[in-house]
């Protein structure tokens, strides 16, 4: 059972996922922007000052992300490229729509793309959820500390 890698501190030590800006297909999907020809521009912002934009236009099956970064303070570099969609069956009827990862070689399945140079799924990004950087016995202090 177990082994390296297994149980909730799989990746203690690495970034978690709220550190990084994200792309949530759900949040797109509520917003109409998959449906086919829609482009519109998102912004990140903490405490009132935009910390991010990206721009995404919908095409059939895939979404085209275009926005700049850049690597510890070095020049900005444009990026844009597909992220194709799939779609499964719900059990009540409907569909539901999911990114496909665009990091060559994976195409996993999933909601929320991270992003840095590339938007990427959490594990190619190699990211923990907050939680699994919890120490044993934490959720008990935050617990005190609520009480």
């Amino acid at each position: 059972m177990g082994g390296i890698g297994s149980g909730r501190h799989w990746q203690f030590g690495a970034d978690t996922t709220e550190n990084y800006r994200s792309v949530d297909v759900r949040w797109l999907k509520r917003q109409g922007l998959l449906e086919s020809g829609v482009s519109r521009r998102i912004t990140w912002s903490s405490r009132g000052k935009v910390t991010g934009v990206i721009s995404v236009q919908s095409e059939p099956g895939r979404v085209i992300l275009d926005y700049r970064h850049r690597d510890r303070g070095g020049e900005w570099q444009p990026e844009r490229y597909p992220v194709f969609l799939d779609t499964t069956p719900c059990h009540m009827g409907g569909e539901r729509q999911w990114f496909l990862c665009p990091v060559r070689g994976c195409g996993r399945r999933v909601a929320i793309l991270y992003g840095g140079a590339i938007f990427a799924c959490r594990h190619c990004s190699r990211l923990a959820y907050p939680s699994q950087r919890e120490k044993p016995g934490d959720d008990v202090v935050h617990m005190l500390e609520h009480a």
